[in-house]
């Protein structure tokens, strides 16, 4: 596993849609790993391909510690609900915003040896696949976030 650089803001490769994995292959593999410790390393709970420079449809997250869950070319099957949670991401730092988005989803994608899988998530975990599934069409949170505010602007509120 190595360690990549997280591709930041203002890269046009954020804004890009990504490419089918197809098949899924070791280098795949070793991509995912990669970007679980790049991750982990950066105190996030959740990495696309393109934050770190491959256009390709994957994404990780862990929304608790040791629960991760890989995604291999994820369809969303259904969503319903709403809720709205503040969110940063690596590719912006020091920014947060309020982000509505559902409370519920059913996914199908493919696993690292390329097995087809559904899960259903909810709450929080909803939430940071549908941050992640974001990146794969070129969207990020800023995008669709109100109340953007930077890092310090938060502490400030915090000391009030």
């Amino acid at each position: 596993m190595a360690l990549r650089n997280i591709v930041k803001e203002g890269d046009e490769i954020l804004r890009k849609e990504c490419r089918i994995i197809d098949p899924v292959t070791d280098r795949t593999r070793t991509m995912l790993d990669d970007m679980l410790e790049t991750m982990r390393e950066s105190a996030g709970v959740g990495i696309a391909a393109p934050q770190v420079g491959v256009m390709r449809r994957a994404f990780i997250i862990e929304p608790e510690p040791g629960e991760v869950t890989e995604f291999i070319n994820p369809v969303v099957l259904e969503s319903s609900g709403s809720q709205i949670c503040t969110e940063g991401c690596l590719s912006v730092p020091g920014r947060f915003g309020e982000v509505e988005r559902p409370e519920y989803v059913k996914v199908k994608a493919l696993d690292r040896n390329g097995e087809e899988f559904e899960i259903e998530l909810s709450g929080f975990p909803a939430v940071v696949f549908s941050h992640e599934n974001d990146h794969l069409s070129g969207v990020l949170f800023i995008d669709k976030a109100v109340n953007l505010r930077d890092e310090s602007e938060i502490e400030e509120e915090e000391m009030e």
